[in-house]
């Protein structure tokens, strides 16, 4: 009795103190088409300044992959009123932290800063899409960066050929078909006129959101906002190309071979609904109830209690259009990549054919209830959160209200959503072994 009354007094503990995580903010559009959100909170002298593009590698063109991707480098190069490698020197004089990335349908950059140099950071970004210079200098100077980038973590990085190697198995039609990185070859014959072009397109208030949040005051702030953003002219209007992919209907089977590994792993990806739909939820409670971690359902069973494997390992794809559950280990020992495939299609059959125990489906709603309250526990966090939501999921006020659709899905629902997109024949099998040395 006694330890039923504390579950029941952590439950309204943990309600109260959710609710009172509620994210307050303003949005409305400026006549160019730029979309501001504001969120103000006072309880400490620190400020978020966040513009999030609709621009990511899906936007480019098959034959010039990796534009989105190097603009996010390219746009940190100088400004008509600010000068090359004077951008970072500026945000740290003034107190400041910055950076950006880039993924499959957005590119977003940040500053934070002490409240008293928001002007500085509504000023930078303005400046990023009213004047930048997209030079020969710059331009050639980041094909190098990039270059490097992707030796780094592609070429030269254990398992790095992954994604793109995910990617171009799940799909045949659509632009997620490319890697973020895109293509070194189409990179080194662009021309200057591509890289115009590009941001001509996609760099345009219309097609962006301008997040601040912090303390401010919202009156000076909105004026500051009016004067730095306002005079930017709109852009033309963006036509997307809307692209559906046919179901996958019979297992594809690929392999890939890594100079850079000695273990081989078997990666399983699913192609399943947008992050927007209310399936993608679902897969989403599925992925961290098999394999989010050593307390998820198959490291306890592969890793800890069998041990047949030294890795389990899910790597989310969360998109616009698509998205996609991808689960995968490494062997131990004399243990096999087919062992380990064989344990996790047992595994997730049983999510198919039985409803999760009472106590897994409250571990699962615990662990969503501590990301979202996680997720939103800094300024920086939050002012990426509303950007996300507006811009990707089309409701801003999902900040608040995200949780509601994970604690309204049920143990049946999760079998239902299992069954429908976890078919054996539905999906990406992966082979990625190590490079095969030829014999002197």
């Amino acid at each position: 009795m006694k330890r039923q009354l504390l579950s029941v007094l952590f439950v309204l503990v943990a309600g109260n103190f959710i609710a009172a995580q509620e994210v307050t903010f303003e949005e409305y559009d400026l006549d160019n088409g730029l979309h501001v959100i504001l969120h103000q909170d006072n309880t400490a002298p620190v400020v978020t300044t966040a513009v999030m593009y609709h621009v990511g590698s899906k936007d480019e063109d098959p034959s010039k992959t990796g534009f989105a991707h190097f603009f996010e480098h390219l746009l940190f190069e100088g400004t008509k009123n600010i000068e090359r490698g004077e951008w970072d020197k500026i945000v740290s004089s003034n107190g400041g932290s910055g950076n950006a990335n880039t993924f499959l349908d957005r590119t977003y950059y940040y500053e934070t800063f002490p409240s008293n140099s928001l002007e500085t950071g509504l000023w930078l970004e303005s400046e990023r899409l009213m004047h930048p210079i997209i030079g020969q200098v710059g331009v050639d100077t980041q094909k190098e960066v990039v270059q490097e980038e992707r030796r780094l973590r592609v070429d030269n990085s254990p398992y790095g050929a992954f994604f793109d190697e995910l990617l171009k198995n799940l799909y045949t039609k659509h632009p997620y078909r490319w890697g973020v990185i895109g293509s070194l070859d189409h990179l080194a014959s662009a021309t200057l006129d591509d890289f115009k072009n590009f941001n001509k397109i996609y760099y345009v208030p219309n097609n962006a959101v301008l997040v601040i949040a912090g303390d401010f005051d919202t009156e000076k702030t909105k004026k500051m906002v009016s004067d730095y953003f306002g005079p930017i002219p709109r852009g033309a209007e963006i036509k997307r190309n809307i692209v559906v992919e046919e179901p996958i209907t019979t297992t594809i089977k690929a392999k890939y071979h890594d100079p850079n590994i000695q273990i081989p792993a078997i990666l399983l990806a699913y192609r399943t609904p947008g992050q927007a739909e209310r399936d993608a939820y679902v897969i989403n409670m599925i992925s961290t109830y098999l394999s989010d971690g050593e307390s998820s359902k198959l490291y306890k069973k592969l890793v800890d209690e069998k041990k047949i494997a030294l890795q389990i390992f899910s790597v989310p794809i969360d998109a616009e259009d698509y998205s996609s559950y991808v689960v995968g280990g490494l062997p131990v020992g004399e243990n096999s990549i087919q062992d380990i495939k064989n344990e996790i299609d047992a595994e997730i059959l049983k999510v198919q054919s039985e409803l999760i125990s009472e106590k897994d489906y409250q571990k699962l709603q615990n662990k969503f209830e501590n990301k979202f309250v996680n997720a939103n526990s800094s300024i920086a966090g939050i002012a990426n959160s509303l950007a996300d939501n507006y811009m990707l999921r089309d409701n801003t006020n999902l900040i608040n209200t995200e949780i509601e659709i994970y604690r309204s899905i049920t143990r049946e629902e999760i079998m239902e959503v299992a069954k429908k997109y976890l078919k054996i024949n539905q999906r990406v099998e992966l082979e990625y072994l190590p490079e095969q040395k030829e014999a002197n």
